[in-house]
């Protein structure tokens, strides 16, 4: 019978995708089955799962350090905000609807269903269940109709381990508030804390984990201290690409409103002699780039809207008459065009906008949403690559004559005649070695040679390890339940 325990923070981004996907690893390593499981996730970085949906990435990364092909039943909610107030709501891995958070907040209690039949589904195959809870379980104005915190707990009924983030400060009253304010239907399913992030000596802090126990009645599972290569694995937030440090050849990357599945910028920003640099809002793109990279994106003409609104039309046009290269992928690609029409409103309202002119090719949004995983070649090298497809929208023109990918069999992808300006709709081709080494020679700053899925894999392996020598990794495990059968 398959156990399950749960992984909640005492607020957001307080490491609980990292921990869940080092524990994962470190199950694996005593020979355990496991498998991830995040009732609800919101990211706009996802993945294609080899059953045609998609999840979000960082359950794509913890089901590689569980050995295991991601599976939409891994993340059976994922929402992709289109704008401030709505998102794209994806239920195990295919769209659902399109809800304004008000109204998704009054239905999502309906998906728990669909929710509780993938978790089962996890369960009936694999000997533990590790769950990542999203957000807060303190945010008790979103308790009723909760699928991603102690509303799934409840559902599944499985114990909780609390997490709080000591590297922003107040980790005490974070977990201890959390504690409070909980009714104690919640406050019970809690079983043990952990600290993360924490830099410097760890002993100094004794006295808190003391002060918080004696505070809840929880079980302390211990300190983790800064884990210093997690800019090593793929990223879920764009924010913790900005943070890597690299060398001297720079790709400039302009920050969307709605980037969406940047994990292209991965396998750069890993590379010793790159820098990927994301340009914030009110910053010019870099004179000195030596490849400007214009990443996905989940609105395209309103990111489009706000690129040229920073000026950066102005600031890529300068870098193409200095001879600079220019990558486009998808959203991005659909931008460089001559123009993008939206005829049936998919975006908004129904528009037809100027492109950036750069290809000469025009795409039409269209209803159907292509997902896909895909093998390609590059047609300069003959180097395999394997991505995947998640977009919107039609591409045609001139310039896709000179097409640069043979993807599945067929053309994929434009250039300008001059070959500096290219585009295509296929993410994660740069996790593909020989490909990223050609890629760059072709742009004029030839790059070291390495191993990108291996760097992933040793740091997945170091990741366990640093959790093994800090947290009672037994003990934790020791605390997951049997999942209850179903009917």
């Amino acid at each position: 019978m398959a156990k399950a325990i749960m992984i909640q923070g005492a607020g957001s981004n307080v490491g609980k995708s990292m921990l869940v996907a080092g524990l994962c690893r470190a199950a694996v390593r005593r020979g355990l089955s496991v498998a991830p499981f995040k009732p609800q996730n919101m990211s706009n970085n996802a993945a294609v799962t080899l059953d045609g949906g998609e999840i979000g990435r960082a359950q794509a990364l913890q089901a590689r350090a569980s050995q295991l092909d991601p599976h939409t039943d891994m993340n059976p909610v994922l929402l992709k905000p289109e704008t401030d107030i709505g998102a794209q709501v994806i239920v195990q891995g295919q769209r659902f609807a399109t809800m304004k958070a008000r109204e998704y907040g009054s239905r999502k209690s309906e998906l728990i269903p669909k929710v509780v039949e993938s978790y089962r589904r996890l369960a009936a195959d694999h000997d533990l269940i590790l769950i990542e809870g999203a957000g807060s379980p303190a945010e008790v104005n979103l308790r009723a109709g909760d699928i991603a915190n102690m509303g799934f707990a409840e559902a599944a009924d499985c114990p909780v381990v609390l997490v709080g983030d000591i590297d922003r400060g107040g980790v005490i009253a974070q977990l201890v508030g959390t504690d409070v304010i909980l009714p104690p239907e919640d406050r019970s399913r809690i079983k043990a804390f952990a600290i993360n992030k924490f830099r410097g000596d760890p002993t100094l802090f004794a006295d808190g984990l003391t002060a918080i126990a004696d505070h809840t009645g929880w079980i302390s599972l211990g300190i983790v201290p800064w884990f210093d290569d997690a800019w090593k694995l793929p990223a879920e937030d764009v924010m913790d690409v900005a943070t890597r440090k690299g060398g001297a050849i720079k790709v400039a990357v302009p920050r969307l409103n709605r980037i969406a599945n940047f994990d292209d910028l991965d396998p750069l920003a890993a590379q010793p002699d790159v820098t990927v640099e994301i340009i914030e809002a009110g910053r010019p793109l870099p004179a000195d780039a030596d490849l400007v990279l214009i990443p996905g994106s989940k609105s395209t003409i309103a990111d489009l809207a706000h690129f040229r609104s920073q000026g950066w039309d102005i600031d890529l046009n300068a870098h193409v008459r200095r001879g600079g290269h220019v990558l486009g992928i998808c959203g991005g690609y659909q931008m460089l065009g001559q123009q993008i029409a939206d005829p049936d409103g998919i975006e908004g309202e129904a528009t037809t906008v100027e492109g950036l002119g750069l290809l000469d090719v025009m795409t039409t949004m269209t209803a159907q949403k292509r997902v896909a995983l895909s093998d390609a070649h590059y047609d300069a090298t003959g180097d395999a690559l394997t991505g995947y497809e998640i977009h919107l929208g039609a591409t045609t023109g001139p310039d896709m004559e000179n097409s640069w990918l043979t993807l599945n069999g067929r053309p994929e992808g434009a250039a300008s005649d001059n070959g500096r300006v290219k585009g295509c709709y296929l993410h994660g081709l740069f996790a593909a070695d020989g490909f990223r080494s050609a890629f760059m020679a072709a742009v004029g700053v030839p790059i070291q040679t390495m191993s990108y899925d291996a760097g992933v894999e040793t740091t997945l392996d170091a990741l366990a390890a640093h959790l093994e020598a800090c947290l009672d990794v037994d003990r934790l495990f020791d605390l997951a339940e049997d999942v209850p059968k179903g009917p």
